[in-house]
């Protein structure tokens, strides 16, 4: 890599730049009769409930940490991005937290309530047909309108932004029963699960991380076979917000020096993590939310019994119709 990986020391200057614009999400130890059965009793499940950050999911850190650094002009010609939701959202939270602009590319397949609530802080929207026409667009508005590009997952000042969760992650535990054992975190272009994992493994190196990608967008898995960072032609999940196109060298680099372990789930592993999260937890998430809690349930159910194991739920922002379609379908 050109660039050294953020240091512990890096990533709380990190946070403490991002200050109050940000919240400290809670961490919540899970105790209750289903999630007994399925990780042991003896298992100590602890959740990070970043679905409580502003704008419902992780992204705003690193998308303000990359327009806090920003010189005055260029702030003012606005941001630009490319997202399924989460990010569009957290961009347009980010222009109008330092009062500039954002103008973001999203599928036309895009859950209406996300290119809503894009709106709704601010941002301007431009619908098309994919994800890969995407890309094109917002290259073409940064280049037309001297807009600064805020990738959704790429990049060292993204990462430090995610890795400002797993710092939380780390500061809370010790402070609350020590080091955990693992720590399982969803992964779609790969920059939560980089920084996540860069901060653990820094804090804690006998700490296992695994990242969980949904099967039908199982880019870094590819990538990690491959040896370099891998695109698929066509995303096939109700984890939209996983769903990167491809992988890409900072995060994919990230990755593949931190995490010790890539799991898979399926739509109906989800699903059943959403129905379960709302039933003992009493949390409506989103697919991607679920991720961790699938993978507990399912593809770990035996690697961490009697472990201290850390889940990530990193979202939940979806409307209430969608929710109880997919829960519905659970089986």
């Amino acid at each position: 890599m050109a660039e050294a990986h953020p240091t512990l020391d890096e990533i709380r200057a990190a946070r403490e730049r991002l200050g109050g614009r940000v919240r400290t999400t809670p961490v919540w130890r899970w105790q209750g009769r289903e999630i007994g059965e399925i990780a042991g009793a003896e298992t100590e499940v602890v959740l990070k409930l970043e679905l409580f950050q502003v704008t419902g999911t992780f992204k705003p850190r690193g998308a303000l940490l990359n327009a806090l650094a920003l010189a005055p002009g260029e702030l003012a010609r606005g941001l630009t991005a490319v997202s399924a939701g989460n990010h569009a959202i957290a961009v347009g939270f980010a222009a109008r937290e330092l009062g500039t602009t954002a103008k973001v590319v999203m599928p036309r397949t895009a859950n209406p309530a996300r290119v809503e609530a894009s709106r709704a802080w601010g941002a301007e929207v431009v619908l098309v047909d994919d994800v890969h026409a995407a890309f094109a667009e917002v290259e073409r508005i940064r280049e037309e309108e001297g807009r600064t590009f805020v990738h959704p997952f790429e990049g060292r000042r993204t990462t430090l932004g995610t890795a400002t969760v797993g710092l939380e992650l780390v500061e809370q535990c010790e402070g609350a029963g020590g080091p955990l054992d693992a720590v399982v975190v969803p992964l779609g272009g790969g920059g939560l699960a980089a920084g996540i994992a860069n901060a653990v493994k820094e804090a804690w190196p006998r700490c296992r991380v695994i990242g969980v990608e949904p099967v039908g967008a199982d880019t870094m898995h590819r990538s990690f076979a491959a040896g370099s960072p891998q695109s698929i032609e066509r995303v096939d999940t109700i984890a939209d917000s996983l769903g990167a196109p491809h992988a890409a060298p900072w995060s994919f680099e990230l990755c593949r020096r931190y995490l010790d372990e890539l799991v898979l789930v399926d739509d109906d592993a989800l699903r059943r993590a959403m129905a379960l999260l709302f039933r003992e937890m009493k949390l409506a998430v989103e697919p991607a939310g679920a991720a961790a809690t699938a993978a507990l349930a399912g593809p770990l159910r035996e690697s961490f019994r009697g472990r201290r194991v850390g889940l990530v739920v990193c979202g939940s922002n979806t409307d209430l119709a969608t929710f109880h379609r997919q829960v519905a379908a659970a089986v």
